[in-house]
């Protein structure tokens, strides 16, 4: 494409662009091999862009806004990927016999999810943690569960029960545990504007609901859960 040069006043620097330019300034591919959003965009989700902000009173064809539906699309795919994970193949057989029955902790896992009720960012950090029972997992597998569940829309309640009942179901273990602790955008920039709230949800399964090893756990990291 050839350079635009911008001139002083209201000439619009896409006037002298042609009909193909303006296709590909509008939703073309993106020439970025590196990004995790891929390069190109859903038309459908393209189109609800356009018309919401229309709906918002903008005008999508300013300069700023040509490509937003293009952007938008695919970061929202992105953001709710975790629906077409396969956990299978996100374990990719990374489950060993190990003779070892003491507790395995990851901690300060980031995590970042759409709230399902507004659709706005929640984020923060899961603590999970299990005993073996003859078998152990890939310690970098434990980040890619919670990934799996956490790239869609959600509740944090139903998402850290999701986590431990993956872990239960392909471990096998004596008990699976896990905390998250999450910042809600929907409490933090609209509603109750609570910005400094912290909400903290726990899953506890097998040995891990009894009172001794579920304390043990919480001191491990550092939680003040009773």
């Amino acid at each position: 494409m050839t350079p635009i040069t911008t001139l002083p006043g209201p000439l619009d620097p896409t006037d002298n662009l042609s009909h193909d330019e303006l296709e590909l300034l509008d939703h073309g591919n993106d020439a970025a091999p590196y990004s995790k959003e891929g390069s190109e965009s859903d038309p459908m989700l393209r189109a609800i862009t356009h018309s919401l902000l229309l709906e918002l009173g903008e005008d999508p064809e300013r300069c700023g806004l040509k490509r937003t539906p293009h952007r938008v699309a695919k970061s929202l795919r992105y953001l709710t990927s975790g629906y077409d994970m396969n956990i299978e193949k996100v374990l990719n057989g990374a489950i060993f016999k190990e003779n070892t029955e003491e507790m395995v902790i990851v901690k300060d896992i980031d995590f970042f999810s759409l709230c399902e009720h507004h659709m706005l960012p929640f984020y923060g950090k899961a603590h999970i943690a299990y005993i073996p029972k003859g078998r152990i997992i890939g310690l970098s597998k434990i980040p890619r569960i919670v990934e799996v569940f956490a790239r869609r829309l959600q509740v944090q309640e139903r998402m850290t029960h999701q986590i431990g009942e993956t872990l239960m179901e392909y471990l096998q273990p004596h008990g699976v545990a896990i905390v998250t602790e999450a910042r809600h955008m929907c409490m933090m920039m609209r509603g109750v504007e609570k910005q400094n709230s912290v909400a903290t949800s726990s899953a506890m399964f097998g040995s891990f609901k009894e009172s001794k090893t579920r304390m043990e756990f919480l001191a491990l990291i550092g939680a003040k859960l009773g």
